[in-house]
């Protein structure tokens, strides 16, 4: 799963108010390379929000989009904003929350090269060093082509970033991969490949948008159809409807029942977290809203996604997470089209 993060996989920081619930449940499972609690964002939710939340970050993966790619230019430095919030709550009243934060990273473009660019991530300048030092994913540097996966570039340096981290946190190689908790629960990761997954979780997409185009993402059952809403001298918005894959949440759900179970020291098979969440119904939509700079870059997407389960108990969990990534210029010259 990717995780909307951050030392993330991708980022995704949930903050979240205290939940009622009638059994105990760490719904707010996030992967990391945290040790203590994610960098340059609010704290992260300890709720049944939080799986909302995590499967909502995957839903703002880039996008599948036509060809006709903006250009960027070597020294242009932006800064990527995932904002995000989250409500939930039960038929029968035993449980609800909600929460709300965001995360920030800059995107800097070092070099523009054949088939692509070479970019790289990093914290936002305001960040510390004590911070810095608790996060080893960040910088990565990037070649992220103009279609394709991006390919990581500093692997070796990122191995010994996680050599340092391990060493500092004393924890053996053996401990990766594994779900821990501490004020939180996460999943402690080692591969320099997740920074990889982090990145794609600011990823606005890139290509031509256009009315009528396929538009899919990787939560929903199917593509939609983009509908052009406003077209002006300042820019353009487009917005999509899809309905979620029940499958896709059921396995996320199932994924979240493994690590719990991991951290309780009471293992549950993928199988039978699986038959187990097979008993739920799942519906619900997914909103996409798109905007377009006058060059036609997106540089805001919001996306709301409403899941409602019916429990095999009869009871229905109601959630709502509204999450949105926006991506500004900060330093550097604007660009239009190529």
């Amino acid at each position: 799963m990717a995780s909307v993060g951050t030392g993330l996989s991708v980022r995704l920081p949930p903050i979240a108010d205290t939940t009622q619930a009638n059994e105990t449940r760490f719904a707010g499972l996030r992967k990391s390379s945290l040790p203590m609690r994610p960098l340059a964002c609010e704290p992260e939710a300890m709720t049944a929000t939080g799986l909302l939340a995590l499967i909502s970050a995957m839903l703002l993966a880039p996008a599948s989009q036509a060809a006709g790619t903006p250009s960027l230019v070597a020294g242009q430095e932006y800064e990527i904003r995932n904002s995000y919030e989250t409500a939930e709550r039960t038929s029968d009243g035993s449980s609800s929350g909600s929460s709300r934060g965001h995360t920030t990273i800059i995107e800097r473009v070092l070099a523009v090269r054949d088939g692509g660019w070479e970019l790289e991530y990093d914290f936002p300048k305001e960040t510390t060093a004590e911070d810095r030092a608790r996060e080893w994913q960040l910088p990565a540097r990037v070649f992220k082509p103009s279609s394709g996966p991006i390919q990581l570039l500093n692997r070796a340096e990122l191995e010994t970033r996680i050599d340092r981290w391990l060493k500092k946190a004393e924890w053996p190689r053996s401990v990766c991969g594994r779900w821990i908790f501490t004020w939180n629960a996460f999943r402690i990761e080692c591969d320099p490949q997740t920074a990889i997954e982090m990145i794609e979780g600011y990823d606005l997409g890139h290509g031509e948008l256009r009315q009528g185009a396929a538009f899919e993402l990787p939560e929903a059952r199917g593509a939609g159809t983009l509908v052009l809403q406003r077209a002006g001298p300042t820019g353009s918005t487009f917005s999509v409807l899809l309905k979620v894959d029940p499958e896709a949440i059921q396995r996320a759900r199932a994924e979240s029942d493994i690590a719990v179970g991991e951290i309780m020291q009471k293992p549950v098979t993928l199988e039978a977290a699986l038959r187990e969440r097979a008993m739920e119904t799942v519906s619900g939509t997914i909103s996409v809203t798109l905007e377009t700079d006058p060059a036609g870059r997106p540089w805001r997407r919001t996306s709301v996604t409403k899941v409602d389960i019916k429990m095999a108990d009869g009871s229905i969990e109601s959630k709502t997470s509204t999450r949105t990534l926006e991506k500004r210029l900060v330093s550097g010259q604007s660009t239009a089209l190529e």
